[in-house]
């Protein structure tokens, strides 16, 4: 449950701090005093919205039983804050957080009942209220129902890889035509790596070739001095071995030269510019060399992968034969059980309908394909009227109802239910019907209503009145006497009557 509310600078509030009690909180008060502004300051905390986004918010609660995050750690007493200069930010137990994870975070938590809200038969929502009361009373249906989720998920993902295969094989010879191509011509090519280093040094080579043999016939003649130098040493009686050495060194450089300008002149010059043309190709289309050889190594991996791919297609499609079948036959008992199970839920409901001033309430199982939660899609008739043609007041009722009927029998809170004029254009006994039927929500669930009905707001544990004085807001908890005389104004007006004083008195009673 909410435990504190605090925020500064909202709208027509300066500062608010509020202490809540459990139960039904009902605020009340003029037309224009604020409560909606008030409401939505709760609806911001947890990411509802942004426009109830004050300056600064701190929603203090008791961590629900359920609600569990790898991301964030969590307090047993959760403080949640919100702080809006330039952009709004969140943050919980001092974690910085986003709005959508935690709308996600609290969604089971914190319900949104508005007259505007349309929410709340879709056959998802329906199906999940049926299931969540049969996995409390029935564990093999709650065994049953999770077995199919876990296999239907399989299942699709399988189906997802059999629709890839059969859209691949619809092209698959050109696939496998336009794959070969591509492994040949790296294939007869053949790079090698290192390869384009040693053609670009030949190349160099091969442009100097003529000047390396002139530069060779006019530096042999050194040696025809070579044994004169040697005699100078011995007359000088000094070492020459040094310079013999160095002779020697020349002589096997010059041999070495002569002998790679003879390989030369026996390379072909064209063959060694078309070889780095189509290195040079290569390396243009995939980067590098080793780039193409990885390439081409990935592409004869698809090859045999295409190769294979009638095997799988075959594999596949008789796995999902199989699991179709099994699937079907999970999926009808599972339809079986929300049968009776619905007729159950519309037998409570009746007492309840009756109570709101409604007609008896039939839920519609329509079959449809296999699906995440099996083969049925949900509709609910009131009466002889379709979800989409009831009024917004008919329509937040029914809502309560079904509310009402699936409360579980363990005392532990449901959340946190949020009422935005829930009972707002109804007869006095329907707004009377209203009112019991919150009050006996709020024995499972904390519940927020903005009220302009005597009936609801004299059933509150805790009543606040919002008021405001020129352009300022303010709330304030109403003492026994304050709730009596704020009963009597909703009742009569701002000058209320003896009469509605004592009606008041009665109403709380």
């Amino acid at each position: 449950m909410i435990e504190r509310l605090y925020f500064r600078d909202l709208v027509t509030f300066t500062e608010v701090e509020l202490e809540f009690d459990q139960g039904l909180v009902v605020f009340s008060g003029p037309s224009g005093a604020g409560k909606s502004v008030l409401m939505s300051a709760i609806l911001s905390a947890f990411g509802y919205t942004t426009k109830g986004a004050a300056t600064l918010c701190e929603v203090n609660l008791h961590k629900p039983s359920n609600l569990q995050s790898d991301a964030f750690e969590l307090e047993d007493d959760l403080t949640i804050k919100t702080l809006k200069k330039e952009k709004l930010r969140y943050l919980i137990d001092g974690q910085n957080i986003s709005k959508k994870v935690l709308s996600e975070m609290f969604s089971s938590y914190v319900k949104y009942l508005s007259v505007r809200d349309r929410s709340g038969f879709e056959s998802e929502i329906l199906i999940s209220l049926i299931d969540n009361a049969l996995k409390e009373k029935d564990k093999v249906y709650k065994k049953s129902l999770k077995e199919y989720k876990k296999r239907y998920m399989n299942y699709k993902s399988k189906v997802e890889q059999l629709n890839k295969i059969k859209e691949d094989e619809a092209k698959l010879a050109e696939l496998i035509e336009f794959t070969t191509y591509e492994i040949e011509k790296i294939n007869t090519i053949n790079p090698q790596t290192g390869e384009e280093a040693s053609l670009i040094q030949v190349k160099q080579q091969l442009s100097r070739i003529d000047k390396i043999k002139d530069a060779l016939n006019t530096a042999n003649s050194i040696f025809t001095v070579e044994s004169a130098v040697e005699e100078v040493y011995r007359l000088l009686d000094k070492d020459a071995s040094l310079f013999s050495e160095m002779m020697n060194q020349l002589r096997a450089d010059f041999e070495e030269t002569e002998t790679l300008a003879e390989e030369l002149e026996e390379t072909d010059v064209e063959e060694v510019l078309d070889r780095l043309s189509e290195l040079t190709a290569l390396k243009n289309r995939y980067g590098s060399i080793e780039e193409a050889l990885s390439y081409r190594d990935a592409k004869v991996k698809e090859l045999a992968g295409y190769q294979n791919i009638e095997q799988d297609k075959s594999m596949l499609e008789a796995f999902l034969q199989i699991e179709y079948t099994e699937l079907s036959i999970i999926a009808s008992r599972l339809s079986g059980s929300r049968k009776k199970e619905a007729k159950v839920l519309e037998t409570v409901l009746e007492t309840y309908l009756e109570t709101l001033k409604l007609p008896p309430l039939r839920f519609l199982f329509n079959p449809t394909g296999l699906g995440e939660l099996g083969m049925d899609s949900l509709d609910v008739m009131l009466g002889e009227s379709k979800t989409d043609t009831l009024s917004g007041g008919e329509f937040n009722r029914v809502r309560l109802a079904l509310m009402a009927a699936t409360i579980p029998k363990e005392s532990d809170s449901k959340g946190i239910l949020i009422l935005d004029e829930i009972d707002a254009n109804v007869s006095g006994d329907e707004s009377i019907a209203i009112a019991e039927m919150i009050s006996k929500l709020s024995n499972a669930y904390q519940i927020f209503a903005i009220s302009h009905q005597p009936h609801l707001s004299a059933k509150a544990q805790q009543h606040i009145v919002v008021t405001k004085e020129g352009s300022f807001s303010q709330a304030t908890v109403l003492s026994d006497e304050g709730r009596v005389l704020e009963l009597a104004r909703i009742i009569a007006g701002e000058n209320p009557t003896q009469q509605a004083l004592e009606f008041a008195k009665k109403l709380r009673a």
